[in-house]
């Protein structure tokens, strides 16, 4: 027979019940004394982990600032451009004959007009001599024919003569006439001929060099040509620009405004600018780009055609923007950022749009004003409203890599 012996233990709150057994088995006092101590320990424990200053100091971040400037900031794009020449002529000759001599040496600067090779003319000369001849001899006749058509004309009215003969008196004076006429374009063609065995430059230009040399037989208008001609003194520069800058190179062109400057070591190795005076009519739909070209005078002719050189465009003035370093903005999900250090020395996340980046500076727009301390190094520890330590450069990044 099982008889039950009541325990005072039972009859505790649930939590003393949660005790161990080992202490439940003990007496009244014993257990009232552990329950006392658990809960010391246990309020003790809390005290510790709530209580800030029993907290562990959390270290803060070492960053370095810059104070956000306010300026004029020009946009542009940089390109590659090429050196075109205004003019390019390939000079041949337009009669057959020996080639007697060169009026340039190969690389001369030559004007328009200037007599650069001569032919031999004694060949034209004597055509143009035996043209006036035939020239002379119908004009004779022709003087005479048109005197027997007068005399039978009178002859006529007189009943002495038949109008055949009449008629045909006629007819001989028209067609010596017709003669004379060819005479005096074959005249023309022999004078033409002699002057073309002088072969003058057509153009301002450099020479290249002399493809056919004196002594050989020059045909007309040949294949091969016998000089090339390159005009150097204006030349264009020709560059190509995305088509998303589209709407402000039309704008800049409306307005007069659109430059090209270029890199050249003439002129004191100074930039030297232009003003663009072509905008291509189609975007190529292979680059997605629109070509331009601008004219230099290239008055110490450093720019040479084909040359590849460097171009900068103006786009567009930004009046009194934000400018930033470069490593002050970071790249976010959300977009672009910087950290500002406030009044308090906490940072605060503030997001910013670029307008124009140079390389090493960024005009940005956003919720930053002139004077905002930003924070150019050391944002990998960086926590948004947390308090940061600035220190000053050193040298050697050390904000951005401490540990």
């Amino acid at each position: 027979m099982n008889i039950r012996v009541p325990n005072t233990f039972e009859s505790m709150p649930g939590s003393v019940q949660g005790l161990p057994a080992a202490i439940r088995r003990t007496d009244s006092r014993t257990r009232l004394i552990a329950i006392v101590l658990l809960t010391a320990a246990v309020a003790g424990l809390a005290w510790y982990l709530l209580t800030p200053a029993a907290k562990k100091a959390e270290p803060v971040p070492p960053v370095m600032v810059t104070p956000a400037q306010r300026s004029d900031v020009t946009v542009v794009e940089h390109t590659l451009g090429t050196v075109v020449a205004n003019a390019t002529v390939q000079v041949t000759a337009r009669v057959d004959g020996q080639l007697l001599s060169a009026g340039f040496r190969e690389g001369d600067i030559v004007h328009a007009g200037q007599l650069i090779f001569q032919l031999d003319p004694r060949p034209f000369r004597a055509a143009l001599e035996q043209a006036q001849a035939a020239l002379a001899k119908d004009q004779a006749m022709l003087a005479s024919a048109r005197n027997d058509k007068v005399r039978y004309d009178t002859l006529f009215r007189q009943n002495a003569a038949s109008s055949q003969q009449r008629d045909q008196a006629d007819a001989t004076a028209k067609a010596l006439a017709a003669t004379v006429q060819s005479d005096r374009a074959a005249v023309d063609v022999a004078r033409l001929n002699l002057n073309y065995s002088q072969i003058h430059s057509p153009i301002d230009g450099k020479t290249g060099p002399i493809l056919v040399q004196p002594g050989n037989l020059i045909v007309a208008n040949g294949t091969s040509p016998l000089v090339t001609i390159t005009q150097v003194q204006p030349v264009k520069v020709s560059f190509s620009l995305p088509q998303s800058d589209l709407p402000r190179i039309q704008e800049r062109a409306r307005a007069h405004a659109l430059t090209a400057a270029i890199d050249t070591h003439g002129a004191g190795g100074k930039p030297i600018q232009a003003p663009v005076d072509f905008v291509g009519n189609a975007v190529s739909n292979t680059t997605g780009t629109i070509e331009l070209r601008a004219t230099f005078a290239n008055e110490d002719m450093s720019l040479v055609p084909g040359q590849l050189i460097d171009v900068t465009v103006a786009l567009n003035n930004l009046k009194g923007a934000i400018v930033l370093p470069r490593e002050a903005v970071n790249i976010g999900p959300d977009g672009r950022y910087v950290y500002v250090v406030n009044t308090d020395g906490n940072a605060e996340l503030r997001p910013v749009t670029v307008m124009f980046d140079n390389g090493a500076t960024l005009a940005v727009s956003g919720k930053v004003r002139k004077g905002d301390r930003v924070v150019t190094d050391g944002q990998l520890r960086v926590i948004p409203g947390k308090p940061v330590s600035i220190v000053k450069p050193s040298g050697r990044g050390a904000a951005r890599n401490a540990p």
